[in-house]
Parts: structure tokens; C-alpha cells; sequence
């Protein structure tokens, strides 16, 4: 399996979640203040939205590098 069908795979599969999810959340944890051997920090939870067409253009680039990898 060459490298570009790899990255087509990829970016096929990654396309299909985007559609699937709508986004993913992750916990960002800050440090608000450290005063001797106490320290407090907090933990805020971010959300990513990924637009449709983001998705729609991942699958239709890996749609597309896939078709072009087999010809030669």
C-alpha cells in the first residue's frame, strides 16, 4: 500500500467522523495562582465544531487521491 492511498484512507475515514461527531471536546487545564506550596488551577472543558463542508471535503479529497493513486 503505497503512502498516498494511506492518506487518502485517512482522510476518507477522518471526513466520515467529521460528519458523524459534528466536533470534539477537550479539558484544558490552567493555572490560576500559586501562592507557597499551594496551588490552584482550574480545568475548562473547549468544544471544536467542524463545519459539513469540511467533512464533505475531506471524503471528496480522499475520494479523489485514491482514484489517482491507481493510475500510472
Amino acid at each position: 500500500m503505497t503512502p498516498l492511498r494511506i492518506v487518502a484512507i485517512v482522510l476518507i475515514v477522518a471526513g466520515a467522523l467529521a460528519l458523524a461527531y459534528g466536533g470534539f471536546s477537550y479539558t484544558k487545564e490552567t493555572h490560576q495562582a500559586k501562592i507557597g506550596p499551594i496551588e490552584l488551577s482550574m480545568k475548562e472543558k473547549q468544544e471544536v465544531n467542524v463545519p459539513q463542508w469540511v467533512g464533505i471535503g475531506a471524503i471528496v479529497v480522499g475520494a479523489v487521491l485514491l482514484a489517482m493513486g491507481g493510475k500510472k
